[in-house]
C-alpha cells in the first residue's frame, strides 16, 4: 500500500493521508534537499518549456536546486531546501498529487546503499560497517556520510544512490551514521572499469535528403565529427547539456544531406558515454536535437 492510499482509521473516523508538503518542509529545514514523487516513485514531468527535455537539461543537471522552471522540473535536480520554493503556488499542484517525498542524498552529503534482496542484506552485514539503516518495501537502505557517483546494479540486488540521484523518504532510520567506506566506493570504480557497452544504434538515424552532398568533400564531414568528439571529450561540466548542444550542431550542419551513418553516430555516442552519459541519455539527446530541428 502506497503512502498516497494509506488512509488509516481511528474508531470509525478515517484519518487524512500523509501531508507530504509538511514532511518535505520538515526535512528541508534539517538540510535535506527534497522533491515530490508521483505514484510509482517517479518524479513529476518537465514543464511545457522543457517537455521531452527540449531545453537540453537546462540549466545544470549536475547541480540540484538550480532548475529555473516554475514547477518541480528535471527530476532529482529540482530537489531543494528552500521553503519558499517548496511552498510556492507553482509547486502546489505537485504536492496535491504527490504519492511520496523524495530527497537527493548527495545534496545532503550522504550515500545510500540500496539493498533489494535478502542475499544483498546478508552481504552487507558480512562486508560493510554498520550504519544508519532504514527498512524498505523490499529490503533496507544503509546510509553513510559522504558522497560518490551513483550507480545501479553494482552487485546483485545492490544499487548506490548519492550524487545525481534521488531516494524515497521512508523514515529516519536507526543507528549512528558511519563514514562512507572505501569498499562501497570500490563497487562503483569496479563497475566503471568494465568494458563499455556498445553505443546504442538508431534504426533510422537521420532521414536526410539523398543526393549530391552539399559539403562537396568527405573531409568536411570528417573534420566536423572530429571537432564534435573533441568538444564532448574536453567538457569539464554540464556534460548533459554539452552533449545535446553538440548533437544539435552536428545535425544542423550534416543531418539533412544523408551523409551521417550509424558509424558516425556511434562515434558521437561513444564519446558521450565515455563522459558518463548512458545510452538512453544519448538517444534522448539525439532525438530531442532532431525534434528541435524539425527532422
Amino acid at each position: 500500500m502506497t503512502q498516497a492510499t494509506d488512509i488509516r482509521r481511528e474508531g470509525n473516523q478515517p484519518l487524512l493521508p500523509p501531508d507530504h508538503l509538511h514532511t518535505a518542509l520538515r526535512l528541508a529545514a534539517g538540510g535535506l534537499p527534497v522533491l515530490p514523487l508521483r505514484a510509482g516513485k517517479l518524479p513529476f514531468g518537465n514543464c511545457p518549456t522543457c517537455a521531452r527535455n527540449a531545453c537540453g537539461g537546462r540549466p545544470n543537471m549536475r547541480t540540484p536546486g538550480r532548475c529555473a522552471c516554475p514547477a518541480p522540473c528535471h527530476g532529482w535536480a529540482a530537489a531543494t531546501t528552500d521553503p519558499h520554493t517548496l511552498n510556492s503556488p507553482q509547486w502546489a499542484r505537485a504536492w496535491r498529487e504527490a504519492a511520496a517525498v523524495a530527497y537527493h542524498p548527495g545534496g545532503a552529503g550522504l550515500t545510500i546503499v540500496d539493498l533489494d534482496t535478502s542475499d544483498a542484506i546478508d552481504w552487507a552485514r558480512a562486508t560493510l560497517p554498520r550504519t544508519r539503516t532504514v527498512p524498505t518495501t523490499r529490503g533496507e537502505h544503509w546510509i553513510y556520510l559522504g558522497t560518490m557517483p551513483s550507480a545501479n546494479a553494482v552487485r546483485p540486488g545492490v544499487d548506490v544512490k548519492s550524487l545525481m540521484q534521488y531516494a524515497r523518504w521512508l523514515a529516519p532510520g536507526e543507528g549512528a551514521t558511519a563514514a562512507l567506506p572505501d569498499v562501497v566506493r570500490a563497487l562503483v570504480v569496479k563497475q566503471a572499469s568494465k568494458p563499455p557497452r556498445a553505443p546504442q544504434s538508431l534504426t533510422a538515424p537521420v532521414p536526410g535528403i539523398r543526393g549530391a552532398c552539399p559539403h562537396r568533400t568527405p573531409t568536411y564531414l570528417a573534420r566536423g565529427l572530429a571537432m564534435a568528439e573533441q568538444r564532448i571529450t574536453q567538457a569539464r561540466s554540464e556534460i548533459h547539456a554539452t552533449v545535446y548542444r553538440t548533437f544539435l550542431a552536428v545535425l544542423s550542419t550534416h543531418g539533412r544531406c544523408g551523409c551521417l551513418t550509424d558509424t558516425h553516430i556511434g562515434r558521437l555516442f561513444t564519446a558521450a558515454q565515455a563522459k558518463g552519459e548512458s545510452p538512453r541519455h544519448c538517444t534522448d539527446a539525439w532525438t530531442n536535437a532532431r525534434t528541435a530541428l524539425g527532422m
